[in-house]
C-alpha cells in the first residue's frame, strides 16, 4: 500500500491498515506500507506500530526533505526480521556522505516543523491556481495536487512547451502537479495561461 496514495493523495485510516495487517498475519502474509509522502502528516504514520510481525513500513528522504539525489530510504519493521534483512544487505547500502547528510536532516526538528507549517499553505495555493484554469484537483497531499481531466495529455504537452513538467496518468486521465519552487509561482501562472490559450484556440 502507498499511504498517502500516489498520485491521488488518498490517506488510508490507520485502523483500516491495522485491520488488513491482522487479517494478513493470520494467513502468514505481510502488509508493506510505503509512506514516502507521509512526513508532512506524521500523525497518520504507522511507525509506532512497526514492531509487529509482518508489518513493514518504507520511508524516504526524497520527497519531504527534497534529498532524492542521496538515494536514502529506510525500513521499519519487527526487530528480528530487520536483523535478518540487514545481514543480507551488507554494510555498504548507503554512502558515507549520504549517511551524514541524512542524519543532519533527520535531526533538524525545527526545520521539519517549519515545513509542516509552510507546505499546506503552498499546496492550497497550488490547488487554487489550478482551479482558476478549470483544473480543479480531485485529490492531493501537502506536496502535490492530483487533477483528473479528459484532456490531460494535451495539458501535459502544452505545459511542457512552457517548461513545466507534470506527471501524466492514462487511466483515469489525470495529471499530478508538484509544488513549484518559491520563486517559480509567476512562471507557473504564465505557463497555465499560455496553455489555456493554446488549448482553447
Amino acid at each position: 500500500m502507498c499511504n498517502p496514495n500516489n498520485p491521488t493523495g488518498y490517506l488510508y485510516p490507520t485502523d483500516t491498515l491495522l485491520d488488513w495487517h491482522a487479517q494478513l498475519t493470520v494467513r502468514g502474509g505481510w502488509l508493506v506500507v510505503d509512506e514516502a509522502f507521509m512526513d508532512t502528516t506524521p500523525q497518520h504514520s504507522l511507525a509506532s506500530h512497526s514492531g509487529q510481525t509482518g508489518l513493514w513500513i518504507l520511508r524516504s528522504l526524497g520527497k519531504f526533505f527534497g534529498l532524492a539525489g542521496l538515494r536514502v530510504g529506510f525500513l521499519l519493521g519487527e526487530p528480528q526480521a530487520l536483523a535478518q534483512l540487514e545481514s543480507l544487505l551488507g554494510p555498504w547500502t548507503i554512502t558515507g556522505p549520504s549517511q551524514f547528510i541524512a542524519s543532519q536532516a533527520l535531526a533538524d526538528d525545527r526545520w521539519q516543523q517549519q515545513m509542516r507549517d509552510y507546505l499546506p499553505a503552498q499546496s492550497a495555493q497550488l490547488a487554487q491556481l489550478l482551479s482558476q484554469h478549470e483544473l480543479t484537483p480531485a485529490g492531493g497531499t501537502n506536496l502535490f495536487q492530483y487533477v483528473q481531466h479528459p484532456a490531460s495529455l494535451a495539458w501535459q504537452q502544452a505545459l511542457a512547451k512552457q517548461g513545466v513538467w507534470t506527471r501524466y496518468f492514462e487511466t483515469p486521465r489525470a495529471l499530478r502537479f508538484g509544488l513549484p519552487p518559491a520563486h517559480d509561482w509567476a512562471r507557473l501562472q504564465q505557463a497555465l495561461e499560455q496553455a489555456t490559450k493554446a488549448l482553447s484556440g
